[in-house]
């Protein structure tokens, strides 16, 4: 019984988020507009003020009060909610995984600024290739991506290949110390380069758009097959010859993740794949 109240209390309590949501946006956000713009531009600017302002703030000052512990088994985007699956490692030093990574065809993306956001929609807009456009953050180990990579798929200009890596190692990290540890259980540092890290990853697809769940930005649409982009990494990395060797581990039962896309959801088999660079 308890379980069925505890489901029944958390779905009233988004629902009424829902409603106060709503309440702001048309009678409090739209008339502000609405009063000084024509009622097309208020819409929008109704809308950018909504997912791109305010839903976001207070969903992260939520999270400062309530955040949920996971094994690490995959990133969150910044309010916290589960993104992709981590599904492939590296073992080399910062340099190493750059020429490593550009040496098997992948781009290191742009820095995440506001004129490279801005390239970004013009060419998406106009049908044009950014083949190192900047990628969104996502959070592993209490902190942002330390390296990202992309490929373009032929044909599209929106859909491509990508990987956000994080150095897991504990001098880096001012929090979440035991998730560091938990990955760095499969590495031996004292095999390796002082300089060397055990970068894990997370490797997914890009196939579209869809807005985000929760507060109705719009985000790329993730190919559910995560395990297929860790084989991709792995094949264009042998293909380069920087691959020394690879193992591939099983850290987890097999899972289906929602992601922060509607209607995305994602499936990994469990593993990873740790590769050590030449």
């Amino acid at each position: 019984m308890m379980p069925l109240l505890t489901r029944i209390a958390k779905r009233l309590a988004v629902l009424l988020v829902g409603v106060f949501f709503v309440y702001l946006a048309v009678w409090r956000v739209f008339p502000f507009f609405e009063n000084r713009v024509p009622v097309a531009l208020a819409l929008f600017s109704t809308y950018v003020v909504m997912a791109y302002g305010i839903i976001p703030i207070l969903f992260r000052v939520y999270r400062l009060f309530y955040n949920p512990i996971h094994v690490p088994l995959y990133c969150t985007t910044p309010d916290g909610f589960a993104s992709d699956p981590i599904n492939i490692a590296l073992i080399g030093t910062h340099t190493q995984v750059i020429e490593a990574m550009h040496a098997a065809g992948w781009h290191l993306a742009d820095r995440h600024s506001p004129l490279n956001v801005l390239r970004q929609i013009i060419t998406t807009v106009l049908g044009q290739v950014y083949p190192s456009a900047p990628m969104s953050h996502l959070y592993l180990f209490g902190r942002k991506q330390d390296l990202s990579f992309e490929v373009g798929i032929p044909g599209s200009h929106v859909r491509r290949h990508h990987v956000r890596f994080w150095a897991a190692d504990p001098k880096l990290t001012q929090k979440l110390v035991n998730d560091v540890h938990f990955w760095r259980r499969f590495y031996q540092p004292q095999q390796h380069s002082p300089n060397a890290y055990l970068w894990v990853g997370a490797a997914s697809k890009d196939v579209g758009f869809a807005p985000i769940r929760h507060n109705a930005q719009l985000t790329h649409m993730i190919d559910p097959d995560t395990n297929s982009e860790r084989r991709k990494i792995v094949r264009d990395l042998r293909h380069a010859q920087k691959l020394s060797g690879s193992k591939t581990i099983v850290v987890n039962q097999p899972f289906s993740l929602r992601n922060r896309a509607w209607r995305g959801h994602l499936q990994t088999d469990g593993r990873i794949t740790i590769c050590e660079l030449r």
